[in-house]
């Protein structure tokens, strides 16, 4: 069963009522007074007074049998660690350095655990946060191996890990090779848990303040050795990367080299920190790193052909306008057996999970209203519809190839859902602008933004919100170069604006 409430007040006595509906799994998780679609309730709002103590008993129990290998024996601690282990995630150090810690910290405060703390573990990539459950008798150990993205995938392959943490999309390789475990694109499997911009990094003397995407082609990849041939001061340029394993360097070639090779003489770092603090004190050196990394070092604004540059900020990396954004991501097997990764994913996701995300320094996915400069190059009717609007911080976006709303879409609608259950915002000053790429011409294009608008009015209405304005500008406005596949993508996307928002 899943648990939910109608939140359709004017047209619904169900939600008026504020009843709370069992919807059977195989249902449609609608209202089955007026069809909109319900509200999730969160992990402790689903149980009646009086029964989480009970439930939280039964998590202990069941905890038992998941403390067991194939062979019976139970699981025992590894180095660092404090009493059993209940869940294990590894993968990458983007996610593993400090968000995935805290995130173990506040599920285990959720379950009523005491006494939490963190280890180091056996190198200075891994952690282990422990706590003691209600009722247990040795503390409950949440371990965390953060050696890159790639280890994500083998660890989920060799049943070494729980949950796989990824800086990256999974690679069809992987897809193939983790088929056993279910479909790892689906909505089961892949969750969206925040979202980061791989910021280009210089130290903070150096006296530029944006680059080309073709530019940052050229100097990672040696074609460009001096800063004068981009614009700054003469000077040789020092490269600074993360390591193979890394989902930020996976990303960073996919984004920025395409099929050219890291200059040989690029200084390699497994550490985010480290390559951050190494660039701020070298005065010739240029790095890439995730949002929460760049410290003392000074971000550039980033444009790639037919946009204009723009810094990452919780705006740009929400709405995954900025050029270098890009999704962190939880995988876990489509029907794990494991129901601490189950529980973990579904409180990495709510509110406070996703508050955890912004303290730890990346984009949550709460959704906020934002003041938006319009841009120079907006088309009047943008503009006109725009003027005196917020901009709530997502786009909806589509699953590659078809006209599906994508996996964080999905989850996207409970959020948006959610945020018009506070009686502040009324549904009929939403506006939903589509966007497409420039393949094709003109007239299509204008057409397919519409029909991508109206997809997500459709979802929309069906959890009884009802936008006021659905329209499609085609390809006007990119926020990516129209000359990738990853490009194209971005582009293809609906914007949520909110009127009279005060």
């Amino acid at each position: 069963m899943r648990r939910g409430t109608c939140h359709n007040f004017e047209r619904c006595s169900t939600a008026a009522g504020r009843k709370i509906l069992d919807i059977p799994d195989a249902d449609p998780f609608e209202c089955p007074g007026c069809g909109s679609g319900l509200r999730a309730l969160a992990f402790t709002e689903r149980f009646p007074a009086g029964f989480l103590a009970f439930l939280t008993f039964q998590i202990v129990f069941l905890s038992l049998l998941a403390w067991r290998w194939t062979t019976g024996s139970p699981r025992t601690a590894l180095a660092g660690t404090s009493g059993n282990i209940i869940l294990r995630i590894a993968g990458s150090n983007t996610i593993g350095s400090s968000l995935g810690p805290a995130l173990a910290e506040g599920f285990l405060k959720q379950l009523g655990a005491s006494d939490i703390e963190s280890r180091p573990g056996s190198s200075p990539e891994e952690k282990n946060v422990s706590g003691k459950l209600p009722g247990a008798r040795s503390a409950s150990t949440i371990t965390i191996a953060a050696h890159g993205s790639a280890t994500a995938f083998t660890g989920l392959r060799e049943g070494s890990c729980d949950i796989g943490a990824a800086s990256r999309k999974i690679k069809s390789d992987e897809v193939g090779a983790l088929s056993s475990l279910g479909d790892m694109t689906s909505v089961a499997s892949e969750h969206v848990v925040g979202l980061d911009g791989v910021a280009i990094i210089v130290n903070s003397a150096n006296p530029l303040q944006s680059i080309r995407i073709d530019q940052l082609a050229e100097i990672f990849s040696g074609a460009v050795l001096d800063w004068s041939q981009v614009g700054g001061q003469p000077g040789p340029i020092a490269v600074y990367s993360r390591d193979d394993k890394s989902g930020t360097y996976d990303t960073f070639k996919t984004l920025i080299l395409g099929g050219n090779r890291l200059v040989s003489t690029a200084k390699r770092f497994e550490d985010s920190n480290l390559l951050s603090d190494a660039v701020a004190e070298d005065v010739h050196g240029i790095g890439f790193i995730g949002l929460p990394y760049i410290h003392s070092a000074k971000a550039l604004a980033i444009a790639t052909s037919g946009t204009q540059p723009l810094l990452p900020n919780l705006l740009t990396v929400a709405t995954e306008d900025y050029a270098l954004s890009r999704r962190l991501y939880l995988y876990t097997a489509d029907k794990t057996q494991n129901k601490f990764a189950r529980a973990f994913i579904e409180f990495a996701l709510s509110q406070p999970g996703q508050d955890i995300v912004a303290v730890a320094g990346f984009v949550s996915q709460n959704i906020r209203l934002e003041e938006a400069a319009v841009p120079d190059n907006a088309p009047g009717p943008y503009r006109t519809l725009v003027q005196g609007a917020k901009r709530l911080s997502l786009d909806f976006r589509f699953r590659s190839g078809n006209s599906d709303l994508d996996n964080k879409a999905a989850v996207d609608l409970q959020r948006m859902a959610a945020f018009f259950s506070d009686f502040r915002y009324r549904s009929e000053n939403i506006l939903l602008l589509g966007f497409a790429d420039n393949i094709g011409g003109r007239n299509s294009n204008i057409q397919l933004s519409r029909e991508r608008a109206k997809k997500v009015r459709e979802e929309f209405e069906r959890r009884g919100l009802n936008p006021s304005v659905v329209d499609g500008f085609g390809s006007d406005l990119p926020v990516a170069s129209n000359d990738t596949n990853d490009g194209r993508e971005k582009n293809r996307r609906v914007e949520v604006w909110l009127k009279d928002a005060s």
